[in-house]
């Protein structure tokens, strides 16, 4: 029988109980993910101060791309589908995607407050928020444009473009990424301190402290599969394979991150913890 008889059926025979467990972990997963990034999504719109500063347009980005990268593990995670260039029920290289501009999403922002932080007066003559917005225009624009070249090509000049651009893009941003979190340690540990009391010291502090963390929980979770695809690239091997990315621990834990980067938002930054629940689930649960 065809992969695409199987596509609407769950990937694991509920027969057992750890398929049943498996299966509900899936479903679970995907709607938090789903359910607090639209939260966070609508906090910041809804709010015009916080729309207002560069660090949450990154954080809207990331939020819409990881809400897409909910709605798919319906798919690529729970129902028996392989995402894969040949396979008849993969996603067109869409839904890995989403994660992708994820992680551009999370890089950009590290750029930025770095960039706010180390150079304040240039920086609020370069970033305006135009510019901020066209940064983030500019990566959806490149990821998709990276998809759209995918589908217009063979399988496999395909797998090559997506083998080369995986292992450098992954090198360069892992180095850049680990780079940039030491300097905004060493920022956010001393040089802040150097600086008098003041509310934009305190601004910078909590957003510094909060890119890390996002950061830290960003490398703890893609690091594996990163290396992963890293070493089987350079074998020129696949390594192994699994069911579906439900059943793949590997490429679970970016699904995971994408539940916890907006508990780390909401965490770390008190002005969108208040609109998320004056604005956005106080009057949910009223309608209710």
């Amino acid at each position: 029988m065809s992969n695409s008889s199987h596509g609407f059926s769950p990937v694991l025979p509920l027969t057992s109980f750890g398929n049943v467990l498996l299966f509900l972990f899936s479903i679970l997963l995907a709607s938090a993910i789903v359910f607090l990034n639209v939260s966070v999504s609508l906090s910041i719109l809804l709010n015009t101060v916080l729309r207002c500063e560069n660090r949450f347009m990154y954080m809207l980005s990331t939020c819409l791309s990881d809400i897409c990268t909910g709605v798919s593990y319906y798919y690529v995670g729970v129902l028996d589908v392989r995402d894969t260039f040949d396979s008849p029920t993969r996603t067109l290289y869409i839904a890995p995607t989403f994660l992708g501009l994820s992680f551009m999403a999370i890089l950009a922002a590290q750029a930025d407050r770095y960039h706010a932080v180390m150079a304040p007066f240039k920086y609020s003559q370069r970033m305006t928020r135009k510019m901020t917005l066209l940064v983030v225009f500019a990566y959806w624009v490149y990821a998709f444009f990276i998809v759209g070249v995918n589908n217009l090509v063979t399988v496999g000049v395909a797998k090559k473009i997506t083998s080369i651009g995986t292992f450098v893009g992954n090198l360069f941003a892992l180095i850049i990424m680990i780079w940039l979190n030491i300097r905004l340690f060493i920022i956010a540990r001393f040089q802040l301190d150097k600086q008098p009391p003041s509310e934009e010291r305190e601004n910078k502090r909590s957003s510094v402290y909060l890119i890390l963390v996002v950061a830290v929980f960003f490398l703890g979770t893609w690091l594996p599969i990163c290396c992963h695809v890293t070493i089987c690239n350079f074998i020129g091997s696949t390594c192994y394979t699994f069911k579906n990315e439900g059943t793949d621990p590997l490429r679970i834990l970016p699904r995971v991150n994408a539940a916890l980067t907006p508990l780390l938002y909401i965490r770390g930054c008190a002005p969108l913890r208040a609109t998320l629940l004056t604005r956005v689930w106080r009057p949910c649960c009223r309608r209710r």
